[in-house]
């Protein structure tokens, strides 16, 4: 696969400290960073990136295996991706989203035809916080009620209802803007909730805390259950058998709407257009953004089944935004169907995650005492680190700040210091590079982790 490497004049920018000096000055006189403290952090000025790579000032080359922020499928510079944001912005750069265009009508019927049974239209928003946004206003407007289900251990964005959606540690210092959300535990048999030995029985016993979760908020009162088809900052949690078919089951016993989260995990990452499409169920709305276009304009929105779309065919849908549906990213999604079918994406990542990573990551749990578990589907995994396996005690503890952190902070560093800029969470490395990766570059990356989980094991304090 091809990576696209063409530094095309960059090597200007290698080496060059004023430039590099005036970067870094704005950006701490003038940026203001999300999720930091300000004083606290130095971010790296990033020069260049191609392919599966991409270079500070100094020249220094990394592996992105975090897809940035596992929004990259097609990885940097795409041509294909370039060319179709050059073409559009040459004949239409913009246009309001109450007239009708060609690209964005376009997208809307492509996502449609690649999403589930039933669909009928796409509302097209901004990125995935407004995503789910909007797919519990439009949840709340069709039932008639308010309150939404959403799981812990769960990441759905930082806009009022969406970080009231999210079931961690992000959430806490918001308070609770949505008073609507009720959180509920989910299947993560490493860590049960519900002391399952099982996969099946811990399908089994989830669904059981969910029903008396619907039982005892009022059925009657719940517009929507909303979770990521498979879980992913907080964990690369791939539902158990037969989970997702279950809660599906239970929203059609209750006239609840089914919100799958596809930001993260749709597009490709697991192998399937939509993650939810590997275990047979059909939700009623289903949000997307990132891997839509990989973030080179800035696009999300949601899916939307027939019944949902017409209730709104003769009243208004009391939302919008000024950008709905922007040209120049409709164009560029437009262009990530045509790349993945020409490239074969979604067979390379079945391929490589089956065949590549998840006999790879196995190994390395044989290995290393530190790794508990690893887990995951597609080109989306996880590396869970333990400081001792028979008691699963983490790496670091949950929600580990400053000291407490060191041990995982070691390792993350062991990664960047050999070339590689990993997906890290908690007490997990997680396996997330653009889908365009070759082979080559996929095993020096897990070469990388592997050697990284040394540092790992220096801190492990089992038998």
């Amino acid at each position: 696969m091809t990576d696209y490497i063409d530094l095309n004049g960059a090597e200007q920018a290698f080496g060059d400290t004023d430039a590099q000096r005036e970067v870094r000055r704005n950006d701490r006189d003038y940026v203001f960073h999300s999720w930091s403290a300000q004083a606290q952090i130095n971010p790296l000025p990033v020069a260049k990136g191609e392919g599966v790579r991409f270079w500070d000032y100094d020249g220094t080359e990394y592996l992105d295996f975090s897809s940035q922020l596992v929004n990259l499928n097609l990885g940097h510079q795409h041509p294909g991706l370039v060319k179709a944001i050059q073409d559009q912005a040459g004949r239409l750069a913009t246009i309001q989203p109450a007239m009708a265009n060609d690209v964005r009508g376009e997208l809307a019927k492509r996502i449609v035809e690649h999403s589930f049974e039933g669909a009928r239209s796409v509302f097209f928003t901004n990125g995935g916080a407004d995503a789910n946004e909007y797919a519990v206003r439009m949840a709340r407007h069709h039932t008639g009620r308010q309150k939404v289900l959403a799981r812990y251990r769960s990441y759905h964005g930082s806009t009022a209802t969406a970080i009231t959606l999210t079931g961690e540690p992000r959430r806490w210092a918001n308070g609770t803007p949505d008073a609507g959300v009720v959180h509920f535990f989910g299947p993560y048999p490493y860590r049960s909730e519900f002391h399952a030995e099982t996969p099946e029985q811990e399908t089994e016993r989830a669904l059981q805390h969910l029903e008396h979760t619907i039982q005892l908020e009022g059925p009657n009162t719940i517009a929507a259950i909303i979770l990521e088809s498979v879980t992913g900052t907080n964990g690369i949690l791939v539902p158990t058998p037969g989970y997702l078919e279950g809660v599906r089951e239970l929203c059609d016993r209750y006239g609840i709407v089914m919100i799958c989260d596809e930001v993260m995990a749709g597009f490709g990452r697991t192998g399937e257009w939509f993650a939810f499409q590997a275990f047979g169920v059909t939700p009623d709305l289903v949000t997307f953004a990132k891997g839509v276009n990989s973030g080179y304009v800035p696009l999300g929105g949601v899916v939307i089944s027939e019944p949902i779309h017409n209730t709104f065919a003769d009243r208004p849908f009391p939302g919008g935004l000024t950008y709905s549906g922007h040209p120049l990213g409709a164009a560029a999604g437009v262009a990530t169907f045509d790349i993945f079918e020409e490239e074969q994406i979604l067979e390379r990542v079945r391929d490589l995650g089956s065949r590549v990573v998840g006999p790879r990551l196995r190994e390395m749990a044989e290995k290393h005492p530190s790794v508990g578990e690893v887990r995951g589907t597609g080109l989306f995994w996880a590396i869970e680190l333990v400081l001792d396996r028979e008691t699963r005690e983490p790496l670091v503890p949950f929600n580990a700040a400053g000291e407490a952190a060191a041990p995982f902070n070691a390792v993350i560093g062991a990664c960047k210091q050999a070339g590689l800029w990993p997906f890290a969470a908690g007490n997990r490395l997680q396996v997330a590079p653009p889908l365009i990766i070759s082979e080559e570059d996929l095993v020096r990356g897990l070469d990388i982790i592997d050697e990284a989980l040394n540092v790992a094991d220096g801190y492990y304090t089992g038998a």
